[in-house]
């Protein structure tokens, strides 16, 4: 393995030089600084990437933690915050939370103590200690998709639903629903408590009053969604329509409602926040809430590396899209949202 003694012998010049030029310090001349590239790639030459990082108290290393790496929503955030990272030149290490606050916490801890320049953070709840403890640190933090109430301000990258919700009430309410079921994520979540409420707001101003006997909470997991289901669709004057606030409780809401023997959308209609690319696939093709994951992901590393190198950055708000399709009694009229 080829060493900074043996470029700087190659190249004709000082192990002093060959450092300049790998630091982004000038070279004597323009001539030097071409010659030593030269040599590095003639000789293959690593820079010891630990080593110089502590030279200048950088690691080039994000920290991401992640709700929950199974979603898919997640795991497209999580492939487009390691593109957008690789863009600049930095890695990406990724913890899963497994929509824990506990898990979280520890990734958080073990993320600081590898000396990340800066830390990406889904939360997996409301519980901000967490947080406290990481702005100590000094190490920029970006939260991600979800937010966390408090005195700790850190700027946040996050889908802003409410629109598509508004879109998704009065589609249901001109097919025809009233009785419409909510599986809806966790309380202590911000995206479980914004996406309640924006729809419920949404059908109420539209005449059809969301009913607290219709609501069932749900963690953001597959299992969470077939109970729910199951909880719905059993009791008296069942709904006429599902929504699921998450992919995942929509999956599991598809195979409670096929284990009971309902039909979709024949028995009872099904819409679900968070697209998957394979919805559109299924029979009857699934109406969903689509979100910018690519442009999330990418948006949250420009944020936290406009705290690593100005040390400011802004809250971002995207926003999410309804795509109509089969699954709640349509029938011409599917394709993006607009119009509905």
């Amino acid at each position: 393995m080829a060493t900074m003694k043996d470029v700087a012998q190659a190249a004709g010049v000082s192990t002093a030089t060959v450092s300049r030029v790998l630091n982004g310090h000038p070279a004597p001349t323009e001539q030097t600084r071409e010659r030593v590239l030269a040599a590095i790639d003639a000789l293959g030459y690593r820079p010891n990437i630990l080593a110089r990082s502590l030279r200048l108290h950088t690691t080039h290393t994000l920290g991401l933690v992640i709700s929950d790496l199974t979603n898919p929503f997640f795991a497209e955030v999580a492939r487009a915050v390691e593109n957008e990272a690789r863009e600049h030149d930095y890695s990406v290490i990724v913890g899963n939370a497994n929509e824990s606050v506990e898990q979280q916490r520890r990734y958080v801890h073990t993320l600081l103590d590898r000396q990340v320049d800066g830390l990406l953070v889904c939360p997996a709840t409301d519980e901000g200690d967490w947080l406290g403890e990481a702005a100590e640190t000094g190490v920029p933090l970006v939260l991600l998709d979800r937010r966390i109430a408090g005195s700790v301000k850190v700027p946040v990258v996050r889908v802003d639903g409410t629109a598509a919700l508004e879109s998704l009430a009065a589609h249901l309410v001109e097919l025809g629903h009233r009785r419409i079921g909510v599986i809806a994520g966790p309380a202590e979540a911000s995206t479980g408590r914004e996406r309640l409420d924006a729809f419920a707001a949404a059908l109420g101003s539209r005449g059809a009053p969301l009913a607290e006997r219709m609501v069932v909470y749900g963690d953001f997991q597959q299992q969470s969604g077939a109970t729910a289901a199951r909880t719905l669709m059993s009791g008296p004057n069942r709904p006429t329509a599902l929504v699921a606030m998450d992919n995942l409780m929509g999956l599991g809401a598809l195979e409670q409602l096929r284990a009971m023997g309902f039909s979709v959308p024949g028995d009872v209609g099904l819409a679900v926040y968070d697209d998957l690319p394979w919805f559109s696939l299924l029979e009857p093709a699934i109406t969903a809430i689509t979100q910018p994951t690519e442009e999330l992901g990418r948006a949250a590393v420009q944020a936290l590396l406009g705290l690593i190198g100005r040390g400011s950055a802004e809250n971002v708000v995207l926003h999410a899209e309804l795509v109509v399709r089969s699954s709640c009694g349509e029938r011409a009229e599917t394709g993006r949202g607009e119009g509905v």
